[in-house]
């Protein structure tokens, strides 16, 4: 698979703090990486350098062999980098399809697809039932998944998601990692996935970089990075 994203010898500094140290990772076309670390890692910041809402200090950030380092978080949009953050950031008082509407308008969806594209992607995110239902009605893991259909809707390419089951119980959680899984492999999408629960990084079965004190720790799927005594002594907490 070609590499959608390539992270290149990245590091953040802020004066005396160092955030992410000359970090390399990529990213392949239609598929996963996790992100896991303990607090203070550099992970949220990490995926905020990929994002634009911060620019490295040194190293560069390439999307589709094109150096984006410095574009702005709109341009990068444009280009298929979308990131949804840990809180739901949707139209309490409007229903999901209005909400839906207003991502397909910022979209390159012709004017009279906009209504089929709103449905395919209530589909995508099985939320087809709530079409008419007022945000503020939703459960929690609902917004989640609506807030996920927003980037679907604005031409996602990238999904960076950052803690996307926080709050959720176990059977939303584990219908996230589903969902995220069939996005992947039905529309070819790629993710970028910060999270701490353990139980679904394993469920989502894709390659794992773990981050401490800002530098990638281990590299490797969820297996070999369970058993890196290194890991489950920094991160995992066992000795």
């Amino acid at each position: 698979m070609a590499e959608l994203l390539e992270i290149k010898h990245v590091s953040k500094r802020y004066r005396g703090l160092v955030a992410n140290q000359d970090v390399n990772l990529t990213v392949a076309s239609g598929s996963m990486r996790c992100i896991i670390g303990p607090n203070g890692a550099g992970k949220t910041t990490l995926i905020s350098l990929v994002s634009g809402h911060q620019t490295p200090t040194t190293g560069e950030i390439w999307f589709k062999g094109e150096n984006v380092t410095h574009r702005s978080v709109p341009q990068r949009s444009r280009l298929g980098i979308v990131r949804k953050f840990q809180t739901p950031t949707l139209y309490n008082n409007l229903s999901t399809y209005k909400n839906l509407e207003l991502a397909v308008l910022g979209s390159r969806c012709a004017p009279k697809r906009r209504h089929t594209r709103i449905l395919q992607v209530l589909e995508l995110v099985r939320m087809t039932e709530f079409i008419r239902t007022s945000v503020s009605r939703l459960s929690h893991g609902q917004k989640q998944w609506l807030e996920i259909g927003l980037l679907i809707a604005n031409d996602a390419e990238l999904l960076l998601l950052d803690e996307p089951t926080a709050g959720m119980t176990a059977e939303e959680t584990h219908a996230t990692g589903e969902l995220v899984r069939g996005l992947v492999q039905d529309l070819h999408l790629s993710a970028m996935i910060i999270e701490h629960d353990i139980n679904f990084i394993r469920d989502l079965r894709a390659p794992v970089t773990v981050l401490h004190l800002g530098a990638v720790l281990a590299e490797g799927e969820f297996d070999q990075i369970q058993q890196n005594e290194t890991v489950r002594k920094v991160y995992l907490g066992e000795e």
